[in-house]
């Protein structure tokens, strides 16, 4: 057993609640795993930082449904509590229909029974089964609970709220009977007479209240242009998370979320796969400015036998001895740019090591450090790796959300015409894009094409936007480590 942690619109105190119930958790002396619904990298760094365990991401875009039920029941069962936090309001989601791939014929479907081919127009390109069914909240925190058989804690930020409070929780109560709301924490409650009038209005729900949160004025976790600081550059972050454990303490009602965030027992563990002789070594680049990775990718590549070494192209003056393999995840390489730059010998070590045929996987944030140069929100010059010829350009303009990318060239990771789905987050684009992409991308949930991106020259660099989560097709670290086995030091 375990709880969502649900919202019912974003920005009501779900990660506050949730890291709440983790500080207390963790100070009680419980093991507790906690997972995160969607692509989200900052929110679980701050439950790692807690509860001392990589969270999971559960995600049936970037995975599939399958996956997320195999990643939940494989980690939940390694603790003693699980938690699961959602994402947006609980039945925020995207379109979905069933999809396939163009340049062929696809039997139309719907409603059980089988009807005429039809022909997609572009080759390779994603476009959806008509008449598929449409779910509307397909990768909502609701299809999670749907998937998992989960129980959900509905936040209601109630600051602005009294007797209204009522209709929004008979609302997500009655709205899908599949989900069972097994309770409701208020937060932002301003005073006793607050609370007393909220408490009286949900009486005849007869729904628990499960929490009460008052306003908190010292408790505060600092914002910049993607969300929240990460765990790494906050100073006192031990500090909050300490007066969050002071607050769970009083502020739950313990007697009844206890029972519900009890893990089912743990099965006998299967026997790990042997080690191999020489295992193939990775150089992973964490630090302050590049620290989006999903803990399943990084789990896969250990267990196809790659031995992770973690460096820093903020102060490592040159790579990790004797790697094959080179892995730059997404991060703040735009706020900590002059540092970057600064470093010169290790932005010329990664550039020789690329220009000699090393492996390099780069997503975003990577794919920025590669580029001649990031100019920085104030129209700065800062120059990077220079691997790629392009400038990484900041700007407002906020580009989010999932894609389907249909590789246009065989390259690094995957086959021409393979498609793969994402998650594009970042403020800023590249000054010029190669002749040859890497990618054909569209929107998820449409067939709306977003345009062409990605490097794959050198032969040996995947240098995208796009983060790929591993986990459904493992196809794609082997042939990563396949590329690394060749290289020798």
């Amino acid at each position: 057993m375990s709880v969502i942690i649900a919202g019912e619109r974003s920005g009501v105190g779900k990660t506050t609640v949730t890291l709440t119930l983790l500080a207390s958790l963790c100070r009680r002396h419980r093991s507790v795993q906690s997972f995160k619904v969607g692509p989200d990298y900052i929110d679980p760094m701050f439950h790692q930082h807690v509860t001392g365990r990589p969270c999971r991401n559960l995600d049936p875009v970037l995975t599939s449904e399958a996956y997320v039920q195999q990643c939940f029941s494989r980690h939940s069962q390694e603790s003693e509590y699980a938690l699961v936090e959602g994402v947006m309001g609980l039945f925020d989601g995207i379109g979905q229909r069933a999809w396939g791939i163009g340049g062929g014929e696809m039997e139309r479907w719907g409603d059980g029974e089988v009807g005429e081919n039809v022909q997609c127009p572009m080759p390779h390109a994603p476009c959806p089964i008509p008449n598929a069914p449409y779910q509307t909240d397909f990768a909502s925190t609701a299809h999670i609970a749907r998937l998992l058989d989960l129980p959900v804690v509905l936040v209601i930020d109630c600051s602005r709220l009294s007797g209204s409070v009522a209709a929004i929780a008979h609302g997500y109560q009655s709205f899908d009977r599949r989900i069972k709301i097994a309770g409701v924490v208020l937060n932002r409650v301003g005073s006793d007479r607050h609370f007393s009038l909220l408490k009286d209005s949900l009486e005849p729900l007869q729904l628990p209240i499960l929490g009460v949160l008052r306003r908190q004025d010292n408790i505060t976790i600092p914002h910049r242009h993607l969300g929240l600081v990460p765990t790494a550059e906050l100073a006192e972050l031990d500090a909050v998370i300490n007066r969050l454990a002071d607050l769970g303490d009083t502020c739950f009602d313990w007697q009844r979320l206890l029972p519900l965030l009890k893990s089912s027992p743990s099965p006998p563990s299967p026997p790990s796969p042997p080690s191999p002789s020489s295992p193939i070594r990775i150089a992973i680049a964490r630090d302050r400015a590049f620290n989006f990775y999903y803990q399943d990718n990084l789990d896969l590549l250990q267990q196809l036998g790659a031995e992770l070494v973690y460096w820093s192209p903020l102060i490592d003056p040159e790579l990790p001895k004797n790697v094959q393999g080179m892995y730059f995840g997404g991060g703040f390489p735009e706020v900590f740019a002059q540092q970057l730059a600064e470093n010169i010998s290790g932005r010329h070590a990664v550039k020789t090591a690329i220009l000699k045929g090393m492996p390099t996987i780069a997503e975003c944030g990577g794919l920025m450090y590669l580029c001649q140069e990031i100019i920085d929100f104030e129209s700065k010059s800062w120059s990077m790796a220079g691997v790629l010829p392009t400038s990484a350009l900041m700007d407002g303009r906020l580009t989010l959300g999932y894609r389907r990318a249909v590789a246009l060239q065989d390259n690094l990771l995957i086959k021409a015409g393979q498609t793969v789905c994402g998650h594009e987050f970042h403020r800023s684009h590249l000054t010029s894009t190669p002749s040859q992409p890497l990618f054909a991308t569209y929107r998820y949930d449409s067939e709306e094409n977003m345009g062409y991106e990605g490097w794959a020259l050198p032969a040996n660099v995947h240098a995208s936007y796009v983060h790929l989560h591993w986990g459904q097709n493992p196809e794609i670290p082997q042939q990563f480590l396949q590329e690394c086995q060749k290289i020798r030091f």
